[in-house]
């Protein structure tokens, strides 16, 4: 679809469905989050940012409507192209789909490269809507500007959240104050952070990424599924959106050896795909 990894959410109560859109998918580059209710769908984007939404229009319990008109009601979710797909065609539910937030519909059967064609012009309008913070604040990426004396700034609006949960403004100002590379946050309590520098965010500013460390979230993975310390760590990637073969080049491992961890992965979280496996991995991190 596109030289760069976009993420696409499809949500559909049909596994048929979802096994169709993701092997498609999958096979031109794009990493593919899985839902299969709207509670579901909103529990993973405010997880994992996805660039497009696929939505199925009709579900139990959450429809895609309502489904659709809470993501738009999420700061860090709003800018979303969310794309409606349903085999209804009366104009009533185009119309309800128009009004949730959506941007197009799409009529099951999926035609992939209509579906294909509408990806790429509606990432491309809601990329080129943004500008600068703007853009940073809707891509919901945990990112916190400070000034030259390691005071907090400005954050994005899930970098916010995450600071004002965990009480880790002070110690994020703290080691910052240090200056040097990439820091972990160790805070009582809470999960090993990452405080990463990005470079300048403007005259005075430096712009840094807070995320959880590799070694803290492995560490929940391990403990939430009984795996071993390497299968945590595939697992891990794998939610991450890597391939076998990146995957083997980071932990340096054969792509046979990640093969076997994938089968052990897979028996142990009850799955059989990798996107089912991320699923989990996400879910698991979310809670965790």
């Amino acid at each position: 679809m596109t030289q760069t990894r976009d993420t696409v959410l499809v949500v559909d109560d049909s596994p048929e469905t979802l096994g169709f859109l993701t092997e498609a998918m999958e096979a031109e580059g794009v990493i593919v989050l899985v839902a299969t209710s709207g509670r579901q769908a909103l529990a993973i984007a405010g997880r994992i940012t996805p660039d497009v939404v696929l939505m199925d229009a009709m579900m139990p319990e959450m429809d895609g409507f309502e489904a659709c008109r809470s993501l738009k009601t999420m700061p860090a979710l709003a800018h979303v192209p969310v794309i409606f797909m349903t085999g209804l065609t009366e104009t009533e539910h185009i119309v309800r789909g128009l009004a949730a937030g959506g941007v197009d519909y799409l009529t099951k059967p999926i035609d992939l490269d209509e579906l294909r064609a509408r990806i790429r012009v509606h990432l491309a309008n809601a990329r080129a809507s943004l500008s600068a913070q703007t853009a940073l604040d809707a891509a919901g990426r945990h990112l916190v500007a400070l000034d030259t004396d390691g005071r907090i700034v400005w954050a994005t609006p899930q970098a916010g959240r995450l600071i004002d949960d965990l009480g880790i403004a002070g110690a994020i100002e703290a080691a910052a104050a240090n200056e040097g590379g990439q820091l972990e946050l160790v805070i009582p309590g809470a999960p090993p952070m990452l405080l990463a520098p990005l470079g300048s965010a403007g005259p005075g500013e430096r712009l840094y990424r807070l995320a959880r460390s590799a070694t803290g979230e492995a560490d929940v993975l391990k403990s939430c599924f009984s795996l071993t310390a390497r299968e945590a760590e595939v697992l891990l990637w794998i939610g991450r959106g890597k391939t076998n073969k990146d995957i083997g080049e980071i932990l340096g491992l054969s792509p046979r050896t990640v093969n076997k961890h994938l089968e052990q992965i897979y028996a142990k979280l009850g799955v059989e795909n990798r996107a089912s496996a991320a699923l989990k991995a996400a879910g698991a991190l979310r809670e965790g």
